[in-house]
């Protein structure tokens, strides 16, 4: 049998165990070990296993993950995310929709300090779902525009899926976070805009909230100044080179933690259960990439990625198209996989192709993201969506259905399709500050 042979049958009997609800990140290990002893020998299976393994959860760079999740974390139990909302909802709250726009501006200045897509939802869900119902919007708009916003976070620099990307593609982590911040304003933006539009069409969706003068708008801004202080001190240190993204990271959780000691928001139980639930989140993200690792260098030996390359380039068609073909690919996955599992899993795959085609590595990692944030949201996975439902039974009496939730979410998904497709026309909105830092 040949290698290539064994790579499409390895990648198969994946997919079958996938449908077993088998974790992804022991699919790929497991397939990766035994696909990569197949094509070589068993010793040569077993170092790689151990190897690869061993290497990620002692890696340097990876520290980065663990302290931007610490750093979230450390923001979300000392309150951070409930003084970005009153913001918020004091400059927007007295026109239609605005609680649902206070929400997205709260989710995209939340995910600055989070980087977790569905962390962000389950937060500004706690704080913002009581307040709309509270006033009396529509179940859809509100569950759809805290779902949808939450998955600015894994634009927003700091972000998770950003850092896989980087460390997979040997990217500049840095390049990357700066590159995400105008594309996730532009998503930002074109939330704002369905919700006026769709409270234009309906105005019984979002009623008007109660006024506020301007010395109590002006006071709310001050719950945004640890935001902006650590957002500066992050994306800032890293952009004139005043340190590298893993110190960034570590300078960012600390800053939370100072700024959470000194105002005294943050409790013994509340430090611990960040610490607990950093550590959970984050092994679940090592063993991703060890396992994206392992099956990628399986892949690398069957010579798929490079065939599948030599294919593409030789094929007389624009690539336009076929980018075109391997957005929908990321998308219609996105439908049934994580996005942080997907994009560990196809980026060995892709990355060469686009390469081939002669895309920017930077672009292409800001678009599949981009891509991957509508799989939080569409059927039959859209994990935002879940996190949504069950935290509406928590702080709803009587909870919102889950295909309420996944209609409202669907007038999103069109913003975001448009947001894509301006910065596939308009590639300098996300090239203009990494060209700029370099």
């Amino acid at each position: 049998m040949s290698p290539t042979l064994i790579g499409i049958t390895g990648i198969l009997i994946m997919i079958l165990m996938f449908l077993t609800r088998m974790p992804v990140a022991f699919v790929m290990a497991t397939v990766g070990f035994v696909g990569f002893s197949i094509v070589i020998s068993t010793d040569a299976g077993l170092v790689l296993l151990s190897r690869n393994i061993y290497e990620t959860f002692d890696s340097y760079d990876l520290t980065t993950i663990p302290l931007f999740i610490l750093m979230g974390q450390l923001g979300f139990n000392s309150g951070i995310s409930k003084r970005l909302y009153n913001a918020g909802y004091r400059f927007l709250g007295n026109i239609r929709g605005g609680l649902a726009m206070a929400t997205v501006t709260a989710c995209t200045a939340f995910g600055a300090v989070c980087g977790s897509s569905p962390a962000t939802a389950a937060t500004m869900a706690t704080v913002g779902l009581p307040e709309m119902k509270r006033y009396n919007y529509n179940d859809e708009l509100a569950t759809g525009c805290v779902a949808s916003g939450g998955g600015i976070g894994m634009i927003m620099p700091p972000s998770v899926v950003l850092i896989i990307y980087g460390i997979l593609t040997e990217q500049s982590i840095g390049a990357l976070f700066v590159a995400g911040i105008f594309p996730a304003l532009l998503v930002t933006l074109l939330f704002i805009l369905c919700i006026y539009i769709r409270c234009r069409i309906s105005p019984e969706q979002g009623p008007k909230g109660e006024r506020f003068s301007w010395p109590q708008k002006m006071r709310s801004l001050l719950g945004l100044i640890e935001t902006l202080i650590v957002f500066v001190l992050v994306i800032g240190g890293i952009f004139i080179g005043l340190f590298t993204p893993t110190e960034a990271a570590a300078i960012g959780a600390f800053g939370v933690l100072l700024i959470a000691v000194i105002r005294r928001q943050i409790t013994w139980q509340g430090f611990v259960k960040s610490l607990m639930e950093t550590l959970r989140t984050s092994c679940m993200v090592l063993m991703l990439i060890a396992g994206a690792v392992i099956f990628g260098k399986f892949l690398a030996v069957t010579r798929i990625p490079f065939e599948i390359a030599g294919w593409v380039s030789g094929l007389a068609i624009s690539p336009v198209l076929v980018l075109g073909v391997i957005l929908l690919i990321y998308f219609f996955g996105g439908c049934f996989m994580d996005a942080l599992a997907f994009v560990t899993l196809t980026v060995p795959i892709f990355f060469p192709v686009v390469m081939e085609l002669g895309y920017d590595p930077i672009w292409f990692g800001i678009i599949i993201v981009m891509v991957t944030e509508m799989g939080v949201i569409t059927p039959p996975v859209g994990i935002n969506v879940y996190v949504v439902y069950g935290v509406a039974k928590n702080v709803l009496d009587q909870g919102v259905p889950l295909e309420k939730i996944f209609k409202g979410i669907f007038p999103f998904l069109i913003a975001v399709i448009v947001g894509v497709l301006i910065l596939i026309i308009f590639p300098q909105i996300i090239m203009f500050l990494p060209n700029l830092m370099y």
